[in-house]
């Protein structure tokens, strides 16, 4: 299969805040996915470009929808999200061919509850496993937690989960099985904390009605910045939870790349 990403056509664009973004793009009839997987996305070169800048997104639309959509933060001198930001209905973004990763439900052993620990953009990938309806067939609770600066970034989070408990492929699964937790550490809000810091006290775990964590019953998945999934990923540790991957599946799993 050639490596030469395809083009694809932008199908919409919603701006939430002056650092958030989500857009749609056209899916080619052959692009497979597993949900919660990522890929590149690119802008076509400029003239004083060799080549294309590419950088890993994960898939925030679920693998049954036409179009593929992407959440992105705008980063005003990013190589590429400077120029990305900009995009507009009709113009073109570059798809690599071959996506990968390590949030997956197969990357899990069974268990009882599935835990997604996210925050700012890293909710991408469980946008998509959120939507599969694998997801609520593995698992009796799927609670997915949301950790940004201000209230406002929690906005495609809650957008995403109303129309997850409406959408008509799922929407009967999701009811009484998913949970929404959010917190913010910047603004006065009803949960206000790190995840890590809710976690550690006990909060989190208050707020779900949940037990603890624990490895015969929880699964954890983990997207964030690279701070964010180190040290919520050692939190998980001392609950007793292993670190799994496709190849040996195991408590949780965190995401191996992320768009900076």
């Amino acid at each position: 299969m050639s490596n030469v990403p395809t083009e694809e056509k932008v199908l919409d664009v919603e701006h939430y805040t002056d650092r958030l973004f989500r857009f749609s793009i056209t899916r080619p009839p052959s692009f497979r996915f597993r949900t919660g997987e990522f890929i590149m996305i690119g802008l076509p070169k400029e003239e004083d470009q060799k080549r294309p800048i590419m950088r890993a997104y994960s898939i925030a639309s679920p693998a049954w929808d036409e179009k593929l959509e992407f959440y992105s933060i705008k980063v005003q001198d990013g190589p590429l999200t400077s120029k990305l930001q900009k995009i507009k209905n009709g113009d073109t973004v570059l798809l690599g061919r071959k996506p990968v990763g390590t949030l997956v439900l197969d990357a899990l052993l069974p268990g009882k509850r599935l835990w997604m620990f996210s925050t700012g953009t890293g909710i991408a990938p469980f946008a998509s496993l959120i939507r599969d309806p694998e997801t609520y067939e593995r698992y009796d609770e799927v609670i997915l937690t949301h950790t940004c600066r201000e209230v406002s970034e929690l906005t495609y989070g809650n957008q995403l989960v109303a129309d997850t408990m409406n959408d008509p492929l799922v929407g009967e699964m999701v009811q009484g099985k998913l949970k929404h937790i959010t917190s913010v550490t910047r603004e006065d809000y009803p949960l206000i904390g790190r995840i890590t810091d809710l976690i550690q006290s006990g909060k989190l775990f208050e707020v779900a009605g949940t037990p603890k964590l624990n490895p015969a019953e929880d699964r954890v998945m983990i997207c964030g910045s690279k701070e964010m999934i180190d040290d919520t990923a050692k939190m998980v540790e001392t609950f007793g939870l292993t670190e799994g991957s496709n190849s040996q599946p195991a408590e949780f799993v965190v995401e191996k790349s992320f768009v900076g």
